[in-house]
């Protein structure tokens, strides 16, 4: 017996050969027993001798025929899946078929880190060298011991840190071998730009693990960690970073800069006047028509068009705009847990695409295509190509956030006017002056592209160039507000629409929260959808639903907490010991914005909330916040804590709420626990490294 393997099944070779064999075995054998005096009195061949002797030449041609060689079963592919890919995983080949000799990986979650690497690469040429970016995730990271073969080569790292310290999706691979490897990287050269925000407790965690890990492996550090902070102004620390790092690099490898410091364009324009529309990309991510045909298993790359089944108002007065959604996952196979985030990808406001259009004098429906100058390049295109600019601008680019320098300083050779052209310039480098002009005219005016270009009328960049230089649109994160366990087939968010005008006058909309507002339930039965997958978290409830749970989310933080709370409902119901579930929540005003009032009264009523703490902070004179709450009950707290180990949930705002909670209960293992201030602090570290703290946060 053998096998053959072809589209996923297994080809067993028939049994029908053998029986074949066997009976032409005994034929044969029959009819040479035949008695010597038969063939006298008969003729030569009787009729059934003639039937047997062409049954069994038919037999055997047929036997012979099956043996001959078997065509080749074909791999078949399925349909709307790329072909295997070929892409080359070896960077150290890459790097010497190219003449490059500096590699710059990045670790990002949202763009950024990935955009710095870019940006480092193509800096390259300018001090004459040859760059490359490169995802760790597509290529073989224990080849890094290998660059020392390329003369003059450096690896840079752009390390974005994730979560509670954690490394990026796409780094996730590299930060394992990083651990496990006892490799030796002499000869390697390095240096590590980290991206991280100083109000997350584990600030560039990840930037200064790399740093640290590659110099225990005997890598050579060229030059000093950068820490980019984001909380602050990540771009003047990146700047300011950059531009001692070069003149540095120059002097360490002995070479001059080119002195280039013309505008170096990454791709070219394809223009296409005769093109099949099915053919041209319409806002999909990944697999060309992904939208009209869905396909599980879905993901970043291939999202889940939900339609949207409740968009409700959930405030009662006030200017804000508070908003309850319900999307549906039936028939999606998506599953989800209680905490988890559910990623969403907006599209750009209409009339602000338009006007772009309007100011640059093009057509947006003209079809085209970015093509990467470099062949040798992993990534082929910006963005998915081919497209219209229309779509590029609506759901590729993200043309709301600030641009920043490198934006301004490539765009700058299309001013007509010789003043804009230098401080746009001027805004692009380390010098104060031009810092300062970037954090007002830029930053503190919270000019966009759009804003910038009617700002400077003599600016007007062709569009293909404009795009190049914009970031992508990234997806957008909600915890989850409902439990798969009650809601198996229905996904719910909670969010606050953002506006505000700014210095200029002009009103900016928040991109996510005024397209999920808009996402309107119609009597006509037509549904608006929401492209959406899973992104899976560690907040998660206790295994044993006999812990006490202590919830803290103010505003929208309350979100992760419904589902927790519907959860905790449910274990109930089937019977089971559930613990103490308090929760500490807070708005503004009760009458006003008290978020899921009904929901929450109801299950405090039912026993499923044993405990209802609401904050409303401008109530009364004097403003009250949650962690003034905890202080309230600080008996009831350090007994759930430290005796009935009380699991504790932080979800909200990093800067300042997450930070004023986190000392509510330092200040309470003080008072009650008889700690000193550092014991207080290793205290709660603890209950951190348990699972028994933990934080959904955001600044």
């Amino acid at each position: 017996m053998f096998t053959l393997k072809a589209t996923g099944r297994n080809f067993v070779q028939s049994p029908k050969h053998s029986a074949l064999c066997m009976t032409m075995a005994d034929v044969e054998a029959e009819s040479s027993t035949q008695p010597e005096a038969m063939e006298e009195e008969n003729p030569l061949f009787s009729n059934l001798d003639l039937f047997l002797f062409t049954l069994i030449a038919g037999l055997i041609i047929y036997w012979f025929m099956s043996r001959k060689k078997a065509e080749p079963i074909p791999e078949f592919k399925k349909l709307d899946q790329p072909a295997p890919s070929t892409r080359e995983t070896s960077f150290i080949e890459k790097m010497k078929k190219t003449g490059r000799n500096i590699v710059v990986f990045y670790g990002s979650q949202t763009g950024t880190g990935e955009e710095f690497a870019n940006r480092l690469s193509k800096d390259a040429q300018r001090y004459g060298m040859k760059g490359m970016a490169a995802d760790p995730e597509e290529y073989d990271m224990s080849e890094l011991s290998r660059l020392a073969e390329i003369g003059n080569s450096l690896a840079i790292f752009c390390m974005a840190t994730y979560g509670e310290g954690d490394p990026t999706d796409n780094a996730q691979d590299f930060y394992d071998w990083l651990q496990e490897t006892d490799g030796e990287l002499d000869g390697v050269n390095y240096t590590v730009f980290a991206l991280g925000n100083k109000t997350y407790e584990h600030y560039n965690a990840m930037g200064a693990y790399v740093d640290k890990r590659l110099e225990e492996l005997g890598a050579k550090r060229v030059f000093d960690l950068g820490m980019g902070d984001d909380d602050g102004n990540l771009e003047e620390d990146f700047v300011t970073w950059r531009e001692q790092f070069w003149p540095a690099m120059c002097e360490h490898f002995g070479v001059e800069a080119s002195g280039e410091d013309s505008s170096i364009r990454q791709y070219e324009l394809k223009e296409h006047n005769d093109i099949n529309m099915n053919k041209v990309y319409t806002g999909e991510l990944g697999r060309l028509k992904s939208f009209e045909t869905q396909k599980p298993p879905f993901d970043a790359k291939n999202p889940f068009l939900a339609p949207v089944t409740v968009n409700r108002k959930l405030n009662k007065a006030g200017d804000r705009h508070l908003m309850h959604l319900e999307v549906d996952i039936t028939g999606s196979k998506i599953r989800y847990e209680s905490g988890d985030h559910v990623a969403v990808y907006p599209t750009n406001d209409t009339a602000i695409v338009n006007r772009l259009g309007q100011i640059l004098g093009v057509d947006l429906d003209s079809v085209i295509s970015l093509n990467n100058l470099d062949e040798e390049s992993n990534k082929k295109h910006p963005f998915p190509c081919p497209t219209t600019y229309r779509t590029a601008l609506t759901h590729y680019l993200d043309i709301i956030h600030p641009p920043r320098t490198n934006v301004l300083y490539e765009l700058a050779q299309y001013a007509t006017d010789p003043k804009d052209q230098e401080n746009m310039r001027k805004m692009a480098s380390s010098a104060p002056e031009g810092k300062a002009l970037y954090q007002s005219f830029v930053l503190e005016d919270n000019r966009n592209i759009l804003a910038i270009l009617e700002d400077l009328p003599s600016l007007r960049p062709p569009i293909d160039h404009l795009c190049e230089l914009m970031p992508r649109l990234q997806a957008r994160y909600y915890s989850i507000a409902s439990s798969s366990k009650v809601h198996p087939n229905s996904i719910h968010i909670c969010a606050v629409l953002v506006e505000y005008t700014t210095k200029t006058g002009r009103l900016t909309k928040g991109v996510a929260t005024t397209w999920l507002k808009n996402k309107l339930v119609a009597d006509n039965g037509h549904k608006s959808t929401v492209p959406m997958y899973i992104r899976k978290s560690q907040f998660r409830l206790p295994f044993k639903a006999s812990n006490p749970v202590i919830m803290v989310g103010p505003g929208t933080g309350i979100a992760p907490f419904m589902g927790f709370i519907q959860e905790r409902g449910w274990l109930k119901e089937q019977g089971k010991e559930v613990g103490e579930t308090v929760l500490y929540c807070g708005c503004r005003h009760k009458k006003e914005d008290y978020l899921y009032q009904g929901e929450l009264e109801e299950a405090e009523k039912m026993g499923v909330i044993t405990k209802l703490n609401v904050a409303f902070s401008r109530d009364q004179e004097q403003k009250v916040y949650v962690q003034h709450l905890l202080r309230t009950n600080k008996e009831d707290l350090w007994r759930q804590i430290h005796t009935d180990n009380a699991h504790i949930y932080i979800c909200g705002d990093a800067r300042n709420m997450a930070r004023d909670v986190q000392t509510a209960f330092y200040e309470i293992a003080e008072e009650l626990g008889g700690m000193t201030r550092t014991q207080a602090i290793d205290y709660i570290k603890k209950l951190m490294t348990k699972g028994r703290y933990s934080q959904d946060v955001w600044s």
